[in-house]
């Protein structure tokens, strides 16, 4: 069940499975910020001090509250919450009325040797900071090893310390304060009995597919976007001489096979939104400030995923976002201004040529607020008109100017549009909301 709308006077309480310590903090934002961003560390920062009158159970809050404290608009904090719940540090319930009542649920970050061995998180991580950062971090996180080699253990034993003697009846307690994690959940990304039926019975072990692996090869599925036939060869070729699936292997070939496939580069996440010191300041209410505020303030996957009905977009269509941002280096927010142009031009379909030809426009424009991309695309789909409309001329061309690419704009000033015309491009920005 989703709730539609998230309100200010909508009530939270936390429950706290997490009960941080010093090195929990430096996990935070250390691995996990470069991944969820700042606003999304803010936050769970900010849940975990409203448990400082109560360890474990909080008091009720408004989110009117948490948009006080973090000085975060409403659509930021919802979608920071998103984040903390994608990476396995909150999980949130819902109770539906009048006002929305939640329960969120903090748990604790992974530690440092689970994050750096997660199929994701870690690639993620190394794609995000780039491999000098990331190999700054695994060496802050090692532990210095020393050889005991030439030393003798004498260390005793409980009994050759303490002696037993007659006890009296207590009671068992078992609910006491504990430190929780979680790790990433994803949907099936493969039909494990395809899988399984693709491989002899004499080459794999009854136990072969137990719950470990299987969420190890749907995460290995999903960071490198590969379905049920290509996954079949890679876990035959990472099986063991037990049947079981070597999984250290299986990594190394997931990630072998994405980088072949991808001309050596890894995969990254399109979680991200617009950074704010690109954004428009907040106060305006017309309707292209709403508009400049949506691109601003959703994430490309998020924004592409509301064109969908099925609320996923396509393998196909996400692999041209994350182009656009990894190659291309495109701010979220221009993307998102990017998607919603094309989609609009090409009857709500994603053409790569036709998208990376206006991509490499806006690169070379230095194109990086949501503002500027937006008066781009209406300046030059105002040119395209004008020159649809223009009658044909026998008047001949300079011999020695060639036709230009339509998407290599000359800055030109434009003659003052029609009535007609502005009602046009008004149903086009509209369509971009």
């Amino acid at each position: 069940m989703k709730v539609k709308s998230l309100l200010p006077a909508d009530t939270y309480i936390i429950y706290n499975k997490a009960f941080l310590h010093v090195e929990d903090r430096k996990l935070l934002t250390l691995l996990y910020q470069p991944i969820i961003g700042s606003s999304a560390v803010t936050l769970y920062l900010t849940l975990l001090d409203d448990l400082m009158k109560e360890e474990v159970l909080s008091e009720e809050y408004t989110h009117h509250h948490l948009m006080t404290t973090t000085q975060l608009p409403l659509e930021t904090l919802k979608t920071a919450r998103e984040k903390l719940e994608a990476v396995g540090l909150l999980k949130t319930y819902v109770k539906e009325g009048s006002i929305n009542h939640y329960v969120y649920l903090l748990y604790a970050p992974l530690d440092a040797t689970s994050f750096f061995n997660h199929p994701v998180l870690n690639i993620v991580l190394y794609n995000n900071i780039g491999k000098k950062e990331y190999d700054k971090l695994v060496a802050c996180f090692k532990i210095p090893r020393i050889s005991l080699k030439d030393y003798e253990d004498i260390t005793l034993k409980f009994n050759e310390v303490f002696r037993s003697t007659s006890l009296k009846p207590f009671e068992i307690i078992d609910n006491f304060k504990k430190q929780e994690a979680l790790s990433p959940i994803f949907d099936e990304q493969i039909d494990f009995d395809m899988l399984a039926s693709s491989i002899p019975k004499d080459m794999i072990s009854e136990k072969c597919f137990n719950k470990e692996t299987k969420d190890l090869v749907n995460a290995l599925a999903f960071t490198y976007h590969l379905d049920t036939s290509v996954m079949q060869n890679l876990v035959r070729d990472a099986l063991n001489e037990k049947g079981m699936v070597d999984k250290v292997v299986l990594r190394k070939l997931c990630r072998n096979y994405y980088q072949f496939e991808e001309g050596g580069r890894l995969p990254t996440l399109v979680y991200q939104n617009q950074p704010d010191f690109l954004k428009k300041p907040e106060g305006d209410t017309s309707k292209w400030a709403k508009m400049v505020y949506t691109f601003e303030n959703l994430t490309p996957y998020a924004y592409l995923a509301s064109k969908y009905k099925t609320g996923k977009p396509t393998k196909h269509d996400l692999q041209i976002i994350e182009d656009l941002m990894i190659e291309q280096k495109l701010k979220p927010g221009v993307v998102n201004v990017l998607i919603s142009y094309c989609l609009s031009m090409n009857n709500e379909r994603l053409s790569r040529n036709y998208i990376e030809a206006i991509a490499g426009q806006f690169v070379r424009l230095h194109i990086e607020t949501v503002e500027d991309a937006m008066r781009l695309t209406e300046k030059e789909y105002k040119k395209m008109k004008k020159s649809k409309q223009k009658p044909t001329s026998k008047v001949k061309t300079p011999k020695k100017e060639e036709p230009l690419p339509e998407w290599f704009g000359k800055e030109q000033e434009l003659d003052k549009t029609t009535q007609e015309e502005e009602q046009e491009m008004d149903s086009i920005l509209e369509k971009l909301a």
